[in-house]
């Protein structure tokens, strides 16, 4: 009997022997696991300088004058950063109720946790926000493979308690909500915020932090955007709000009354052809990567720079308000404007639509042409077709989205088309092209070069050059008082004037005409260039020689070929509108030319100044030449063909004609300078306006100079551009924070000469400016 309890005894030692065998083996495995996962022997492991400089993408920030974000460069990452005190309070909490709630309590692995997920499966994730951040450091998503995963995992648990170690709790959420693939381009939580909620992640609301806390969860599954899972996104934040409550971050009676709100999306996608300043930032593309290739600006390593992933910020003059500003009043101008020259190009009406002065043989020419040059052509060229089978497909139905103007906006609508109509088809689209620049400083507020990034990407501000017609007289006009001292006041005759063959290296004699073949008597040169006279400007063209105005214009940055000839007078030179603008404003700045500046800083990730600009300026007309052209342009908007700018109709046809079609009224009573613009067969409209702090420069027209309005109703500059510059401007003075300049320019103090014309005769069959021409009002609208 007693040796029987003692083999019991020695039996049940065996067993606990065991027990403490198994159990230490255990633990030691489990320990010597964690110790080769913490050695890299399961695999290779950030070590404590990666993960102080973790390898995430940064996309460059394009930054306003205002201080707003304007876009991003970015290649697959868009993501900039945000400390952790930009972070609202709510949002931190909503992320610490919902995905630990001991965040504060542990240092990296919360034991507790751990313990309840391997006693109760299915009782919810043990992962803290520190494996979170670990794994979308090592990893992003978990492997499939359990093996793998529990390799993984032992690497997360590492890598968790090293961040705890070397950051701070406020550090590692920042980093969580920095670094986390919201989806739609949203990489990170600022990303995340502009593009769901178009605001700042500090803006958030609670309801707002909860939405994108709740998508922490699975960013594909509860994304809103597309909404494939409606009640599953809504569902998910209000689970997020519950946690809040059960917590104490909320009240019940907070978290009742957010469960009922909708999601109140405000979805701004970021792309690189959408949202604001879209042209200039191709542009500015443009020049980083010409700066990023200088070996001046390199990294401390020698290496490259960058634009889409080293977390640049490129701090610019635009203005994000005026650039609104100037965008919207090209979107209410330009659909108007094309309705009407739809109107006008019905088969009916133009029977070559939308091409005027060509014969059908010089159509097709054109058209084969454009055809060679296009993406299409490229495409299939590649793909080894002849060019026999590449015309044929032009001429088959193709499903295609095309640009359409619908309901005022820029849109894009699928539809069956031949490649060879839809090149007909946006052959008919006029083009804006829009720049406004402080003239004392240089800095270039508002940059429009289309009215659709995604289907028209010309550049029509610094790439496109077009005639620009009588924008030009007032470098003849200047050239003039500049050399002969000529003042407003002086009259000359409009009788018709001839410069000879070879005089200024014309090879035939030079007549010009006036529009309307007005010849008798005499004008001031004030109300010679209000009206656009063209004998008068020939005349003084006849006086200086082309010589001294093409240099002028050089000096005023001009970079364009402008001819020795006598036909400059008239603007026949093809000039960009980025340089007018920069010329014109000399005028404004007492004669000193400021080149434009887009560009005033570039910082790195750590805000290390790379580039900062130094001002060009040069001294190119006096004071006083410069502010007697400036009161020979406010005489254009006082009587001239900018007089429009001013005042409102006298019945109600013309004031529908204004409101309808061109935005009148206007009502401006401030000074402005300016002048018109029209080209031959009025293929470019033309408005240069000027106020004393900003010079905006507008041209419309279309790809084609054989596209175009049948007459000047349309067709000329006061009418195709003008409106533009009178939309913006009266947004400009709308809001009062921008200080737009109401009032006179600078007076020289040695004015000698004459510029007050009261006392001269005047030619009273000129336009008061508040009534729009007769010539100027489109039949159909004639009552």
């Amino acid at each position: 009997m007693a040796n029987t309890k003692k083999e019991e005894v020695s039996g049940f030692e065996k067993y606990i022997r065991w027990f403490w065998i198994l159990f230490l083996a255990g633990v030691f495995s489990i320990v010597l696991f964690f110790l080769l996962a913490s050695w890299g022997a399961l695999g290779e492991l950030p070590d404590h300088t990666q993960l102080e400089n973790p390898k995430t993408n940064l996309a460059t920030e394009i930054i306003s004058s205002d201080g707003k974000t304007l876009a991003k460069f970015y290649f697959n990452d868009n993501r900039t950063p945000v400390p952790f005190n930009e972070l609202p309070k709510h949002l931190v909490e909503a992320l610490i109720a919902t995905e630990d709630a001991r965040y504060y309590d542990h240092s990296g692995i919360d034991g507790r946790g751990t313990l309840r997920a391997i006693l109760k499966p299915g009782s919810g994730g043990a992962s803290t926000i520190s494996q979170q951040l670990a794994k979308q450091l090592l990893h992003g998503e978990g492997s499939s493979n359990i093996f793998t995963r529990v390799i993984q995992k032992a690497k997360e648990w590492v890598i968790a308690i090293r961040l705890e170690r070397q950051y701070t709790k406020e550090e590692i959420i920042a980093q969580y909500f920095n670094i986390y693939d919201f989806g739609n381009n949203g990489d990170g939580i600022r990303s995340a915020s502009n593009i769901y909620f178009n605001k700042e992640p500090k803006d958030l609301s609670i309801k707002e932090s909860a939405m994108l806390v709740g998508m922490f969860k699975n960013s594909s599954f509860y994304n809103p955007i597309p909404s494939r899972n409606p009640v599953g996104v809504k569902n998910r934040r209000n689970v997020v709000l519950y946690q809040m409550e059960n917590y104490g971050y909320i009240s019940k009676k907070v978290k009742d009354s957010l469960q009922k709100t909708e999601l109140d999306l405000d979805f701004s996608p970021q792309t690189h052809s959408t949202g604001s300043a879209t042209y200039f930032r191709e542009y500015l593309r443009s020049w980083m990567k010409d700066w990023m290739n200088d070996p001046k600006n390199r990294k401390p390593d020698g290496s490259k720079y960058n634009i889409n992933s080293d977390g640049l910020k490129i701090y610019t003059t635009i203005d994000s308000r005026m650039q609104k500003y100037a965008e919207l009043a090209v979107s209410r101008h330009m659909p108007r404007l094309q309705a009407e020259f739809f109107n006008q190009n019905t088969p009916d009406r133009n029977p070559t639509a939308p091409f005027r002065d060509l014969n059908k043989s010089e159509i097709n020419k054109l058209l084969n042409s454009h055809m060679k040059r296009g993406e299409r052509w490229r495409i299939l060229k590649k793909a080894g077709k002849s060019d026999k089978e590449i015309v044929a497909s032009f001429h088959k139905p193709t499903k295609m989205s095309v640009f359409k103007w619908k309901d005022g906006k820029a849109s894009q609508v699928d539809t069956i088309m031949k490649p060879i109509d839809s090149m007909r088809y946006y052959k008919s689209f006029l083009h804006p092209g829009m720049m406004s620049m402080d003239p004392q400083t240089g800095h270039v507020k508002a940059w429009v070069g289309g009215m659709d990034y995604r289907h028209f990407k010309y550049d029509m501000v610094k790439q496109g050059k077009r005639q620009v017609g009588s924008t030009f007289k007032p470098f003849v006009y200047a050239t003039a008082i500049n050399q002969l001292h000529m003042s407003p006041c002086d009259k000359l005759p409009l009788a018709p004037i001839t410069i000879e063959a070879n005089k200024f290296g014309n090879p035939e004699p030079w007549t010009p005409t006036n529009d309307g073949g007005d010849y008798d008597g005499e004008k001031t040169l004030k109300d010679a260039l209000a009206n656009s006279v063209n004998t008068i400007t020939a005349r003084l063209m006849d006086k200086v020689g082309p010589q001294p105005v093409a240099e002028l214009a050089k000096n005023l940055g001009i970079t364009s070929e402008i001819p020795l000839v006598p036909s400059i007078a008239l603007g026949t030179p093809d000039i960009s509108v980025y340089e007018m603008v920069g010329a014109y404003s000399a005028f404004a700045n007492q004669g000193v030319y400021t080149k434009p500046v887009m560009i005033t800083t570039i910082v790195d990730k750590n805000d290390t100044v790379l580039y900062q600009f130094v001002p060009e300026t040069k001294d190119v007309l006096s004071d006083e030449t410069a502010y007697v052209t400036v009161k020979l342009m406010e005489g254009v908007t006082q009587s001239g063909s900018g007089g429009r700018l001013r005042g409102k109709g006298r019945d109600k046809w013309r004031a529908d004609y204004r409101e309808i079609i061109t935005g009148y009224p206007y009502e401006f009573i401030n000074p402005i300078a300016g002048k018109t613009g029209t080209t031959q067969n009025q293929s470019d409209g033309w408005f240069m306006g000027m106020v004393p702090n900003l010079v905006t420069g507008v041209w419309v027209g279309a790809e084609d100079r054989s596209v175009h309005f049948s007459s000047v109703r349309y067709g000329q500059g006061a009418a195709m551009a003008l409106p533009i510059w009178g939309m913006y401007m009266k947004s400009c003075y709308e809001d009062e924070t921008l200080n737009i300049s109401k009032g006179h320019f600078k007076k020289p103090s040695n004015l000698s000469i004459e510029v007050d014309c009261s006392n001269y005769q005047q030619d009273d069959s000129g336009s008061d400016g508040l009534d729009v021409p007769e010539e100027d009002v489109p039949d159909e609208l004639e009552m």
